[in-house]
């Protein structure tokens, strides 16, 4: 007998908060709000955000942006594993992890039971929720012992608690989080950028997994980071956070090529392309106002006719037309 699931009411499309964080360049409060109201205008009611996203911003913003929302119209996901600990003596610098604020806090990898709860009291704090209906293990690759022996345990508690709606693990790879389907009580996983329209891993290990014990997966990193998120890839495009490979870039642009010829355009194939498993339950892309916003939807929305698939796969550019 599958183990009992909590049910949890996921939009297809969802919102990534990590550009409210300020990821990679400044964005204003003003925009972030029209991003949020763009989402909601057009039926989007799930939202992820984490306490890495620039530093607690991300949190903070989502929560404000949400709080006139009824709370049980929509759907809030944050994650666990890093403490923000104040640090006043670089609040002069800049955060050095890719988020245009100011250093005035720290990260601590922290996967322990007393870490994990730590955490959520923060994220309540910050984004004014009264619970939060999703909580992830935020890439734990290089901490599995603990986040299994004691971070799961503690999520559960707090899922029994009813803080947290369900418990699950954000990663930038699907293997482990594979194992933690196999050997965790968990209910949903964020997979970012190894179910793509250019890499299909997950599909040999996490999703058919997921679905046979009825675990929903989210995915992320639709675009693998911007190479799949223009029209044609150029050649500064970036793919995992870094300059794409050449071979990566020419392969992008051959799948380009074949979205062309069927009427699509390269972006809104990538999103269809991964809402074609049964086992992913949504997909978050990041937005940072709300031009992007219209325009996710906007790809979102179109129709890509299956004979697509099947040309990709008779040119070798994806195992299978499913």
């Amino acid at each position: 007998m599958l183990p009992r699931r909590p049910a949890i009411g996921l939009t297809e499309l969802g919102f990534g908060a990590a550009q409210g964080g300020n990821l990679y360049r400044a964005t204003t409060d003003e925009e972030f709000v029209a991003a949020v109201d763009t989402a909601w205008a057009a039926g989007v009611r799930y939202f992820d955000t984490a306490p890495h996203y620039g530093l607690g911003l991300s949190e903070r913003r989502l929560g404000s942006a949400l709080r006139h929302r009824p709370r049980d119209e929509y759907v809030v996901s944050t994650k666990v594993g890093r403490l923000l600990v104040p640090s006043p003596q670089n609040a002069h610098l800049r955060d050095s992890e890719g988020f245009d604020v100011a250093a005035s806090h720290r990260r601590v990898w922290d996967f322990s039971r007393d870490g994990v709860r730590r955490s959520i009291e923060a994220s309540l704090a910050r984004t004014g929720l009264d619970r939060i209906d999703i909580a992830y293990l935020h890439d734990p690759d290089d901490h599995w012992e603990q986040a299994a022996t004691e971070a799961v345990p503690a999520l559960v508690e707090l899922r029994d608690q009813g803080v947290v709606g369900a418990i699950g693990a954000g990663m930038n790879q699907s293997a482990m989080l594979a194992r933690f389907v196999r050997e965790t009580d968990v209910d949903v996983m964020m997979c970012a950028g190894r179910y793509t329209l250019l890499e299909q891993g997950a599909a040999a290990d996490l999703l058919p997994l997921a679905q046979s014990r009825g675990v929903g997966v989210v995915i992320a990193g639709v675009y693998n980071s911007g190479l799949l998120s223009r029209d044609h890839p150029p050649a500064d495009a970036l793919y995992n956070y870094q300059q794409a490979p050449p071979e990566l870039i020419e392969r992008a642009r051959r799948i380009a090529e074949v979205c062309d010829a069927h009427g699509v355009t390269l972006p809104q194939a990538a999103l269809a392309f991964v809402r074609r498993h049964p086992a992913v339950v949504s997909t978050v892309v990041g937005v940072r106002n709300g031009t992007q916003m219209t325009e996710t939807v906007r790809r979102s929305a179109t129709v890509v006719p299956d004979e697509l698939w099947r040309s990709l796969a008779a040119t070798g550019l994806l195992a299978s037309a499913g």
